[in-house]
């Protein structure tokens, strides 16, 4: 039994059950009492009619004697009409009847409770119910003679409860019924509900078993509810495709990067040995030998700092924030790439704006940023072809276009560029994190990258910078 149903049964079920039981606690008592009272107060209203009927015949004549009164009331006994629902009975001071409406001398072998009660009451009224000798349920009600009247001490009339017992058994039994009904389908209902909620809940811990051992491919039944359960069960479905997709981007950058070392290595490793025959430093093979290994071992070097600053932007952008000069940091990248930009047949389109642009930015971040993006566009440009820089601004940003005459970017790969590992159909060298990084950075100096391609025309970087404002720090 599951967690969830124990804490349904303790909770839910358990409340559900005693509420039921009270009320149909409650109704059965009020029934018993509203029933028993209302026979009672018959009793009581017949006693009354009597009463005042005796009263109303000694005020004619005040000088009647007890005995007189004695006689009235015996006749009044005798004469009762509703003998076939009510016993109506005269007692003496010992509470033995006198005279009973049904004619017959009635013994009893103890004094009725009922009578003693009376006695001892304030209003002289007393009732009981009890079980007869010939086994009925009955209620008596006595009520005290306020007048002297010869030997006649109180009024007692008694009423069987048959009747009343059988509806109050219909009663009881339609009460527990319905209670039973309202159980079972609190059950059902119950049940049904933390089944809904169980067994979703169980694929799920079973499919996150899955993932967590590694198996990327495992997914959910597709769920078609918008409730929680399935939300949650679509999110988990996105998360594996997410983990999935991430995976296989790490095992295509593993395959990557191990290829772009191996090929530089290769060569270092080849022109080591050619060298190392060679004895002349004079010798044409020995110096092209030593610009080829200084040339690959730079890019092994840059490749190797690449993944390094990947690696340290992973456990979170570090940034050390100052107000800078927006046109020059451009400008000192420009002058830095431009003599690689010129040695790859390329021409660089810059005119420096001559109003500085302030922001508020990590120097180191940021020159490493605008590296990254003249680095692709100078991998992916076309001998011949130019580079162009541009500096726009609004009220509140600034923002930096990079844009290049190269072959562009397919668009099923435009919108997984920034992802991290990935690398296009028509990807030349390099790890495939150099955008990641650059869309980490720009996320953490709150600015923003958006690259816009259209293949055999060449790409545009757009780089989102806040303007700064002394009053307010962004980093």
């Amino acid at each position: 039994m599951t967690s969830i149903t124990k804490r349904w049964l303790r909770g839910s079920l358990l409340t559900t059950f005693l509420v039921v039981t009270a009320a149909v606690s409650i109704y059965i008592y009020t029934s018993y009492t509203s029933y028993y009272g209302e026979v009672q107060q018959a009793i009581l209203s017949r006693i009354s009619s009597m009463e005042g009927q005796l009263k109303i015949t000694t005020g004619q004549n005040a000088i009647q004697t007890s005995q007189k009164r004695s006689q009235l009331l015996q006749r009044m006994v005798e004469q009762f009409d509703e003998k076939d629902k009510f016993e109506f009975m005269l007692l003496d001071g010992a509470g033995r009847p006198i005279t009973a409406s049904s004619g017959a001398l009635i013994h009893y072998e103890s004094t009725p409770q009922d009578f003693l009660e009376a006695l001892e009451s304030n209003s002289g009224t007393a009732k009981s119910v009890y079980t007869s000798a010939t086994g009925e349920r009955v209620m008596a009600v006595t009520v005290l003679v306020p007048y002297a009247a010869e030997e006649i001490t109180a009024l007692r009339m008694v009423t069987s409860l048959t009747l009343v017992d059988q509806t109050l058994i219909q009663r009881t039994f339609l009460a527990l019924v319905v209670g039973l009904a309202v159980l079972l389908v609190s059950v059902w209902s119950g049940v049904f509900f933390i089944r809904s909620i169980v067994k979703p809940l169980g694929q799920v811990e079973q499919t996150a078993t899955e993932i967590a051992r590694g198996n990327l491919e495992v997914r959910l039944p597709q769920v078609h509810n918008s409730d929680e359960i399935g939300r949650l069960c679509n999110t988990i479905n996105q998360m594996a495709e997410e983990l999935s997709k991430t995976d296989r981007l790490q095992n295509e950058f593993i395959s990557s990067v191990s290829h772009e070392l191996r090929t530089p290595l290769t060569s270092i490793r080849g022109w080591v040995e050619t060298i190392a025959q060679i004895r002349d430093p004079e010798d044409e093979n020995y110096r092209k030998g030593l610009s080829i290994i200084g040339r690959e071992t730079d890019r092994l070097y840059e490749m190797v700092e690449e993944l390094l600053s990947f690696s340290r932007l992973q456990s979170g952008v570090k940034l050390e924030c100052c107000p800078l000069d927006l046109v020059a940091e451009l400008t000192d990248a420009a002058l830095f790439m431009e003599a690689r930009i010129h040695k790859e047949g390329l021409h660089l389109v810059y005119e420096e704006p001559d109003l500085p642009l302030p922001i508020w930015a990590d120097p180191s971040r940021l020159r490493q940023v605008f590296i990254n993006v003249l680095d692709n566009a100078i991998k992916y440009s076309r001998p011949g072809g130019a580079i162009t820089l541009d500096l726009l601004q609004d009220g509140e940003s600034v923002y930096v276009l990079i844009k290049d005459q190269g072959r562009g970017i397919a668009p099923d790969d435009l919108e997984n560029v920034k992802l991290k590992f990935f690398k296009g159909k028509g990807a030349v060298r390099g790890s495939g994190i150099g955008l990641a990084v650059v869309d980490e950075i720009m996320t953490a100096l709150d600015g923003s990258v958006d690259i816009t391609s259209e293949q055999g025309y060449g790409t545009t970087v757009t780089l989102r910078l806040p303007l700064y404002h002394p009053a307010i720090k962004s980093c």
